[in-house]
């Protein structure tokens, strides 16, 4: 790991901290209350949220996809952008399938498929910044 792919890790998880609250945090917000099944007590309030650790929760995705690129050699914006829409699609499809398998979370089918839409986006997002950065500059040795 080099300071290319730390830098690479911590402009991706502010830009994954901020598009989040824009899209699940205003976007999207309406839709997930009236599209989940509320029980008492799961869902924090908005001032009992910590969001140090939803940075670091992002932070990590971040790094993870960051260390991932520079082993795939993936050093622009577009491969970037594909190779992260690809992770989170499949990981979110994934873990939306396996909630809806076993938890009583979704009120309708529907919002898996938003969901995993949204997280699809998110992390191309996230990926074609990755990929940007770890492009610039010299090569690491």
């Amino acid at each position: 790991m080099n300071m290319k792919v730390l830098v690479a890790a911590l402009v991706g998880g502010v830009v994954a901290f901020l598009l989040g609250w824009l899209i699940w945090g205003t976007l999207l917000m309406g839709y997930y209350e009236a599209s989940m099944i509320h029980y008492e007590g799961l869902m924090k309030t908005e001032g009992e949220m910590n969001l140090g650790l939803m940075f670091l929760s992002n932070l990590t995705l971040s790094l993870l996809m960051a260390l991932l690129f520079q082993r795939m050699g993936i050093k622009d914006l577009m491969g970037g952008a594909m190779t992260g829409a690809l992770i989170g699609g499949l990981f979110f499809l994934s873990v939306d399938l396996g909630f809806l398998a076993m938890m009583n979370y979704f009120a309708t089918t529907t919002v898996v498929l938003v969901d995993v839409l949204a997280n699809t986006v998110w992390t191309a997002c996230i990926g074609a910044v990755i990929g940007l950065l770890l492009g610039r500059g010299k090569a690491a040795a």
